[in-house]
């Protein structure tokens, strides 16, 4: 605001200033213009009478300094002039003030040189004896003065401007000072001025009313505390704008507050997307649950609209500690998903081999090799049960005994395995490759190769393929499974090595995933030190490549 004044002031004095020096230019050289030519005829009519006395003798005895006299006759014929041979000189009837002497009996005109900077004026009288009689005198333009003035007008502007510098900021500290010496704590004590009264009393008002909210919601909050204080749930009770009006003290241990918390906005308190997204449906649908996360341990927080009469008076948020009863209930998940995804598949190879032999639909020549494939079912069937116990061992850190194993003969090994499965997904299942001996736990890489290709099966479309295939790199090797199944989208591609996480549960269901392969693949590639990558896209397919050192 202060530089606004100052700029304006500025601004005036300069336009008042550059107008006073345009008008008082203006009238001073119209003023001298009038008597100069007033001066003129005056002197014109001087030498007019002694021209018709004497004639050339007068002009010729005068001495007209600054003036120029020229005697024309009415054919326009110089007779005589003070600054040039006469003889030479052009005829002049053409000359603007000769006409009008001619016609009027005087005449005047004015002539500017060719750079402006100079004027003449004439005046012409018409003689008696019908000649014309012309005075002229030279003086400068408006411009000329203009710029002869230039250097004192520039001195008188610079200390114009310095003073109006000087008195305008003066002027503009004196004005704001009142409105910065406002005390908006005490709005009618200010003496300020008589303009800012209302705004001072709707300031004052809106004070008083606060305060009192202020107190009314202090006497609630003591209240309800007593009430609250010793319960093991969490309690947090908002008002209808998501201000916290109590919070017991588990509230105040689990969300890290204490009592600077009464009166701020709880969604500000608590940065949780899940506490967030309950409070906030608590407000718009009038229940909302999620689950919260706090150094290991899981709280169900539940959120419930409060209205009277159907106005919303606000929210009340419970907090309850459920990891006991989730970590239960992940157990037995778990246990049943293990059973589920590692021994059905197993089971049905074997059965359906032992039906086949069963119907007699097996030849002769045929049945060792069912046979074999029983046996080796049915011995990885216990593998496999053993694989569980050393996963659960593995998460404690037992540690677990490497062999130097064929990577492609795993792969073709367990082709044979799920070659029932291909067929009867219609799945064409291709192993290719070079030797690749690597030093692995043989259960965890049969593991990781078993479900790699199990998964690609499952998750294929009729008359889709598997590729597995290994190749030597360094010293290490490198393990591919590719498919062109229904692929992973792209917001699902970082959990599903999470343990019983699901892209889409009802496909998986259809085809008995149970979301528990990719999470044993990843936590076998640890435990050997393998790197695991994945690449997918939506309807084209999926590869993973595990890398061994």
């Amino acid at each position: 605001m202060a530089a606004k004044i100052f700029r304006s002031t500025i601004f005036v004095a300069l336009i008042v200033l550059l107008c006073s020096v345009g008008v008082i230019l203006g009238v001073v050289y119209d003023y001298f213009d009038t008597m100069q030519a007033e001066r003129l005829r005056d002197e014109l009519r001087l030498a007019a009478s002694g021209v018709e006395e004497l004639g050339l003798t007068y002009l010729e005895g005068t001495d007209p300094g600054r003036y120029r006299l020229t005697w024309v006759d009415s054919a326009g014929r110089v007779l005589y002039d003070t600054q040039a041979d006469q003889t030479a000189m052009e005829n002049h009837l053409d000359r603007e003030e000769i006409l009008q002497a001619l016609r009027e009996g005087s005449g005047s005109a004015v002539r500017y040189s060719a750079t402006l900077t100079e004027k003449t004026v004439y005046e012409a009288l018409l003689l008696r004896d019908g000649s014309v009689l012309r005075l002229s005198e030279s003086s400068a333009t408006t411009a000329t003065l203009l710029l002869g003035m230039l250097q004192p007008i520039c001195v008188i502007l610079f200390i114009a401007l310095v003073l109006s510098g000087l008195l305008s900021h003066r002027m503009a500290k004196r004005i704001v000072a009142p409105l910065n010496s406002l005390d908006l704590e005490h709005p009618l004590q200010n003496d300020a001025y008589e303009e800012l009264s209302p705004m001072l009393d709707r300031l004052s008002r809106q004070h008083l009313q606060i305060d009192s909210q202020l107190k009314t919601l202090r006497w609630k909050t003591e209240e309800f505390q007593h009430i609250t204080r010793n319960m093991r749930e969490g309690l947090v009770l908002l008002d209808g704008s998501g201000l916290v009006l109590s919070i017991n003290p588990a509230a105040q241990e689990l969300f890290r507050a204490g009592d600077f918390a009464i009166g701020k906005d709880f969604l500000a308190l608590e940065g949780a997307v899940e506490a967030r997204d309950a409070v906030n449906r608590a407000y718009l649908e009038g229940a909302g649950e999620q689950l919260l996360q706090r150094e290991g341990r899981s709280y169900r927080l539940s959120a419930e609209r409060i209205t009277d009469q159907g106005d919303q008076l606000g929210a009340v948020v419970l907090t309850q500690d459920v990891t006991e009863q989730l970590q239960a209930q992940r157990t037995r998940q778990e246990f049943s998903a293990n059973v589920s995804h590692e021994l059905k598949t197993p089971l049905q190879s074997i059965m359906g081999s032992a039906e086949l032999l069963e119907q007699g639909m097996v030849k002769p020549e045929d049945t060792p090799r069912f046979a074999g494939l029983i046996r080796r079912e049915a011995e990885r069937l216990l593998h496999l049960v053993q694989d569980i116990i050393n996963l659960s061992q593995l998460d404690e850190g037992a540690p677990m005994p490497r062999e130097q194993v064929d990577m492609l003969q795993v792969l073709r090994e367990t082709a044979a395995g799920l070659a029932s499965a291909a067929e009867e997904k219609k799945v064409t299942l291709e192993v290719t490759g070079e030797d690749c001996v690597v030093s692995a736990v043989p259960r965890l890489l049969g593991e990781i190769v078993f479900n790699l290709m199990d998964n690609a099966i499952r998750y294929n479309v009729p008359g889709g393929s598997v590729t597995a295939s290994c190749r030597r790199e360094g010293a290490g090797a490198v393990l591919t499974v590719s498919d062109t199944g229904i692929g992973i989208p792209p917001e699902h591609q970082q959990r599903v090595y999470q343990r019983f996480y699901r892209v889409d549960k009802s496909h998986s269901r259809a085809s008995g995933g149970t979301g528990l392969g990719l999470a044993i693949v990843k936590h076998a590639a640890e435990v050997q030190g393998a790197k695991i990558t994945l690449e997918s896209e939506s309807g084209k397919g999926t590869t993973v490549t595990v890398t061994f050192p």
